[in-house]
């Protein structure tokens, strides 16, 4: 089996960390000048593993093994939440430079390659997931010129700040590659709060997202009596309450749900609001309850609009669809961790969206977690304790091996 040497992986990470730090974490996001410089220095550490980087024009960076005969595509994002931390993403990412080292380094594994990635805005500024999409086809150019940042931000203009206009967008040519691998840390608290070092994603959710509009009246807050008003922050507030509610008389053991964001115009304390917006999302691995929770989404809107006294729209924004790991690698993914850490590893769902997901569509897919400390994560408090974030490399390692070894 290929030998990791932790001591680099942490000081790997640690450097890449440098890029845009912040308190204990990190602030880079996609495009900024940080976030440029650190997949620059991410191209140099690739050439210097032995591999042909490339920086493609959405920003993913590539490390090619132009000489094996069975590749393993194996990466993660770089660029990070706003104030976040110094391990989402960065830990796949610095974990498949090591395996590239790691292969190369044991004549053994001469003829198995690993080409690691580190993708561009998996964490959302400009798109959805606008490296892993563009390099399997899903990302069309209308999309590039339509995107903007939260800020108002031209995509376009980013990318041309940063450099990458003019150069070519990789895509994905499936017949290269065994299948893709990803580590990261898992972003929750299962993991930690069992004492456990290994998760073995068996799917990743499905996200689905709605607009709720509701429209009422705006008015003089002293003047307007309450039985004559037409307020409709309150209505949003009742019906919100009561999504709450069925959700929870729905969920099966994996579901969640959030209401995140909630927009009230003209958001003033003496005017009854005329306007009020929210955003309701729910995730899950099971696309029946998906389709559940869609229908009693839509049935609770349907009849708050009816009894009013508010106007009520819905529009969805998103539909999720779960992606489900490959069997096989989950298989070896375990067997890796019963060897290196008996017993002190679960199978499990990712509540979160990873590029994996995305990969998963065109070839072959598997995702491995490491705890992350009281589950804290988007965050620049987000941590894993060393020795956990070395034996994830080794046991990632392993896997890598065994999936490339494998027929």
């Amino acid at each position: 089996m290929p030998q990791t040497n932790g001591e680099r992986v942490l000081a790997d990470l640690k450097r890449l960390a440098d890029f845009g730090r912040y308190k204990t974490g990190v602030h880079r996001p996609t495009y900024s000048p940080e976030d440029v410089a650190s997949r620059h220095w991410l191209a140099e550490q690739f050439a210097a593993a032995g591999l042909d980087p490339v920086i493609d024009g959405i920003g993913n960076v590539i490390g090619r093994n132009p000489h094996a005969s069975r590749r393993l595509l194996v990466g993660s994002h770089s660029e990070t939440q706003p104030h976040g931390g110094w391990l989402d993403g960065a830990l796949g990412v610095i974990y498949a430079l090591e395996l590239a080292r790691a292969f190369a380094a044991d004549p053994a594994l001469a003829e198995l390659g690993i080409e690691p990635v580190a993708w561009a805005d998996e964490e959302g500024h400009f798109g959805n997931m606008l490296g892993s999409r563009s390099f399997t086809g899903a990302l069309p150019e209308s999309e590039i010129e339509a995107g903007k940042s939260r800020d108002g931000v031209a995509l376009r203009a980013a990318l041309v700040e940063a450099g990458l206009a003019g150069r070519p967008r990789e895509t994905l040519d499936a017949s290269r590659y065994i299948g893709y691998l990803e580590a990261h840390i898992e972003q929750g608290d299962v993991l930690d709060r069992a004492g456990e070092k290994i998760g073995i994603v068996e799917a990743i959710i499905g996200n689905s997202n709605y607009w709720v509009t509701v429209t009422g009246e705006q008015n003089h807050a002293g003047t307007t009596q309450m039985a004559r008003r037409k307020d409709a922050a309150a209505a949003l507030m009742k019906l919100a309450a009561r999504i709450y509610d069925r959700f929870a008389e729905l969920a099966g053991p994996r579901t969640v749900w959030t209401i995140g964001r909630v927009l009230i115009d003209p958001n003033a304390p003496s005017i009854v609001p005329g306007r009020a917006e929210m955003q309701v999302q729910f995730r899950d691995t099971d696309t029946a309850y998906l389709q559940r929770f869609e229908a009693a989404l839509l049935e609770l809107v349907a009849a708050a609009d009816r009894t009013g006294p508010c106007h009520i729209e819905i529009a969805p924004i998103s539909r999720g669809v779960p992606a489900l790991m490959d069997p096989a690698f989950q298989d070896l993914i375990e067997q890796a961790a019963e060897r290196r850490a008996p017993g002190m590893h679960r199978r499990m769902p990712s509540g979160a969206g990873h590029d994996a997901q995305i990969l998963s569509r065109r070839i072959r897919a598997g995702m491995m977690f490491v705890p992350s400390l009281n589950g804290v994560s988007h965050h620049w408090s987000e941590d894993t304790k060393e020795e956990d974030i070395v034996l994830g490399a080794q046991v990632f390692a392993d896997a890598a091996a065994s999936i490339l070894q494998s027929d």
